[in-house]
């Protein structure tokens, strides 16, 4: 079995995360990682849908649609890993400690199942609530 290594690197304004194979390189952008978490929050009980980071600037005061979910998802580096920020709306009645702990694991888990990459911590954001 070969081993593989991931390299948390800064590349101008892009950060991105390589990872060495024996094969070469394979570089997954910020905003690879955005989608997949982004489609990760979506399938979660509770979550209306991801909200803007920055309501004011993007002009969105809405759910944000597939296409615009890095809108929601911050994503940063760290030494041996990455943080994400997840910025959501959840549905009214829901117990928002246990939806929020659910979008936390269910994004861990598909970083590290789809990407390879280990996320240290993933912060919710409740951004609203919806009837």
């Amino acid at each position: 079995m070969s081993e593989i290594q991931a390299i948390y690197s800064e590349e101008g304004a892009e950060m991105a995360v390589k990872i060495q194979t024996p094969q070469g390189v394979i570089e997954i952008t910020n905003e690879a990682i955005a989608v997949v978490v982004g489609g990760a929050v979506a399938d979660i009980y509770g979550v209306v849908g991801m909200a803007s980071q920055n309501q004011i600037k993007d002009n969105f005061n809405s759910v944000l649609r597939k296409e615009n979910y890095t809108k929601g998802v911050i994503v940063s580096q760290e030494e041996n890993s990455i943080v994400v920020g997840v910025y959501m709306i959840v549905s009214y009645g829901v117990k928002v400690s246990e939806v929020s702990y659910n979008v936390q694991e269910k994004v861990k888990y598909n970083l590290e199942t789809m990407l390879g990459v280990s996320a240290n911590s993933v912060n919710v954001y409740v951004q609203g609530v919806r009837v």
